[in-house]
């Protein structure tokens, strides 16, 4: 089976910077796009972050500059750094991957099980 699993959340004050990290494992074909997902309390899930099997990047506006995802190929990871952290970026920030299984015909969506984000003095 597929799984996708999160790490690098936590506390951190405003300025400051956190590595999130998501490893894809299992019986896997091929990845494709990969992203990062936040969801703010009282809000709803958005876009944060993607990158393609290629490493073409797109960002949410309000985070260019701020945080930069990469991803390793070789181990099936996807990253984003994040910089000059706001409180509003306080959220669960979730992982998402476009999974080919190699018992699969076809893609599918995995998601991680989400890292809490807290940008708080």
């Amino acid at each position: 089976q597929v799984q996708v699993v999160e790490s690098g959340g936590g506390l951190v004050q405003p300025g400051g910077s956190l590595s999130l990290s998501c490893a894809a494992s299992g019986s896997i074909f091929s990845i494709g796009i990969m992203g990062w997902y936040r969801q703010a309390p009282g809000k709803q899930r958005e876009l944060v972050a993607t990158i393609t099997s290629g490493s073409m990047t797109n960002y949410k506006d309000s985070v260019k500059g701020r945080f930069t995802i990469s991803r390793d190929n070789a181990k099936n990871t996807v990253y984003l750094q994040m910089n000059s952290l706001k409180p509003e970026d306080t959220a669960v920030y979730y992982c998402n991957a476009a999974v080919r299984a190699s018992t699969r015909p076809a893609y599918a969506a995995y998601w991680g099980q989400g890292t809490q984000v807290t940008v708080s003095s």
